[in-house]
């Protein structure tokens, strides 16, 4: 075995570059950092070849005095902290003091900087990690970096980056990440002389719909919510907007762009209610905390964080997401008058036969309502719905006619609605058995005649393990034989379901996860599936006070935006899309 040695300065400058700088975005990520915390308010970013030929980023920050140029490109040299508390309170973005040392390690870089009392600035070059002595130069007030060349003096390293197109893709992400965190600040990329992207200062709402698109601005909510220390602000996109893949996410964490599974999961939670399936939520969020609460020294590359009170955190996230989303009901949009009309997608177009656009739904806050079946008076089941004439029209206004069996077509200020009736009913029951389990009772309903059917050993043996659990969530389930099973009453508001396809489905729920974590982890998965069972089905025709009743509860009902699955419950079609469409005013 080789005797142990130190290594030389340079070779742990290209270890750390391994680590810290893995490709170009990397550099860039910690260049753009730099002027940030240097408190830039005009950033300008110059890519060569993907950022492999040349990364040049220019700020207007306060810039580096002579005597402390070289210090900047030497390594653990910062001006950030000074000591361990300062470690544990990290306010700015970078902090360690390697990230330069490890990139003129592997690149070429010319460095320039200029304070505001200079009356020139000051350049140094650098390769192999060897840095030249200061020599005077034009420069504005500010720092300009230039790396060219990343890794030409590690070709084993260099080989491992891909094409310039990816690699630029990954420079734009990184670019994006950090300008939808300071919407206070000027940013402008260009990329083998072409500007690709010019932001000016400007709001964070702004800077989202330039960064992310009009159909993610339009899809989005605001969301500010503030809880002892931790705040959470941003946009939180309606779940309608749902994507297949992570792509828009953006969480920062005292402005810091992080991935951090505490978070996801948190904001994974928050929107279960409403998201179908595997689809991903899209937001942008920034979390600001005391830096004391808050482990940003956990990652080389300084992505992922720890959090002292993670459960606090947790909590929190969960609860603020939830509750914004939770806000959403039908009709709120009209309601309001706001304008909340996005691009629909492919298939809600061929279905509306739009060319264009429709109105997606948004909403405000909520109170319960009477249920479909129960509450339906005598005279509105014998007259017709009321007029514009007779009063104010309501968000989702008064019901027209029934279409192919699924969908109820509605009359309001803006123009015709489009309800999924299935859908709809569907998060109204759904968000009704929430309420009521957490009151401690459901309403139960006895049945004349018990439903009984032939079931296997193991729905047996549910039934008689887990008598109290079925009774809590409003069941009473009888063991009458081997492998028999009578359902004596359901919930009140399942009591039109298919008793026999509701009773199995709850009792597969229990045998596979358990009834207490059915209870605790699996409780809301248990009420949907029971949900969808009691929702009105399609092909069965309602009369003009169902379909109005329906209405109603919609826009009394959290989430009624969206079923329990994530699809849209409706949709608006204003007045002037069915003009353009039929050519009026031409």
């Amino acid at each position: 075995m080789s005797p142990i040695r130190v290594l030389p300065d340079t070779l742990i400058n290209q270890i750390a570059a391994g680590e810290v700088v893995d490709r170009p975005a990397s550099a860039l990520k910690e260049l753009l950092e730099n002027s940030l915390d240097a408190a830039a308010t005009d950033i300008r970013v110059e890519l060569g070849e993907g950022g492999m030929r040349l990364i040049r980023v220019a700020d207007n920050g306060i810039g580096i005095a002579r005597d402390e140029l070289s210090l900047a490109l030497a390594r653990h040299a910062t001006s950030k902290i000074a000591n361990l508390a300062d470690l544990e309170r990290v306010a700015s973005l970078g902090f360690r003091g390697e990230a330069l040392a490890s990139i003129a390690s592997v690149a070429r870089v010319t460095f320039a900087s200029r304070q505001a009392h200079d009356s020139h600035g000051w350049q140094i070059d650098a390769e192999d990690a060897e840095a030249s002595e200061p020599v005077p130069c034009s420069q504005v007030q500010g720092t300009t970096v230039a790396i060219r060349d990343l890794y030409f003096n590690t070709p084993a390293r260099r080989k491992f980056l891909k094409s310039e197109a990816t690699e630029y893709g990954h420079c734009e992400e990184t670019f994006r990440r950090i300008a939808l965190a300071r919407a206070d600040v000027a940013f402008s990329l260009s990329h083998n002389g072409r500007v690709r992207w010019h932001l000016p200062r400007q709001s964070r709402e702004t800077r989202a719909q330039q960064l992310l698109g009009e159909d993610f601005y339009q899809a989005t909510l605001p969301i500010d919510e503030q809880a002892a220390d931790l705040r959470l602000s941003g946009l939180v996109a309606q779940p309608a907007y749902s994507r297949t893949t992570r792509d828009a996410q953006y969480v920062y964490v005292n402005g810091r762009y992080v991935r951090d599974r505490l978070l996801a999961h948190a904001l994974r939670q928050a929107y279960q209610d409403v998201l179908h399936h595997d689809r991903q939520p899209a937001y942008i969020l920034d979390l600001t905390l005391d830096p004391g609460g808050v482990d940003v020294n956990v990652h080389p590359t300084k992505i992922e964080v720890r959090f002292r009170d993670a459960r606090a955190v947790h909590q929190f996230i969960v609860h603020s997401v939830g509750r914004r989303l939770g806000d959403q009901r039908a009709g709120a949009t009209v309601a309001a008058g706001l304008p909340g009309d996005a691009p629909v997608s492919r298939d809600t177009a061929a279905f509306l036969g739009l060319p264009g656009r429709a109105q997606w739904p948004l909403g405000l806050s909520a109170a319960q309502t009477p249920n479909l079946y129960d509450v339906i008076s005598s005279a509105a089941a014998t007259s017709a719905p009321p007029t514009p004439a007779d009063g104010e029209i309501p968000p989702l206004g008064y019901a027209l006619a029934q279409l192919g069996g699924i969908y109820i077509l509605a009359q309001n200020s803006a123009g015709l609605v489009v309800v999924d009736m299935h859908a709809a009913h569907e998060r109204i029951v759904y968000e009704r058995l929430k309420r009521t389990l957490d009151d401690g009772l459901i309403p139960v309903q006895s049945l004349l005649m018990p439903v009984t059917f032939n079931a296997d050993a193991l729905d047996v043996a549910t039934a008689q393990e887990h008598g109290d659990t079925l009774h809590r969530v409003g069941f009473e389930i009888s063991v009458i034989g081997p492998s028999a099973l009578a359902v004596r009453a359901v919930p009140t508001l399942l009591r039109d379901a298919d008793v026999r396809q509701l009773a199995q489905d709850v009792l597969a729920e229990m045998r596979e996860y358990g009834a207490e974590r059915v209870l605790a982890e699996r409780r809301n998965e248990l009420l949907s599936t029971m949900a969808c069972h009691a929702a009105v089905r399609a092909n069965r025709a309602l009369t003009l006070a169902e379909m109005n009743a329906l209405l109603r509860d919609m826009e009394a009902t959290e989430r009624s935006d969206q079923c329990n699955h994530g699809r849209p419950t409706w949709f608006q079609l204003p007045l002037s899309d069915l003009d353009a469409m039929f050519m009026r005013g031409r």
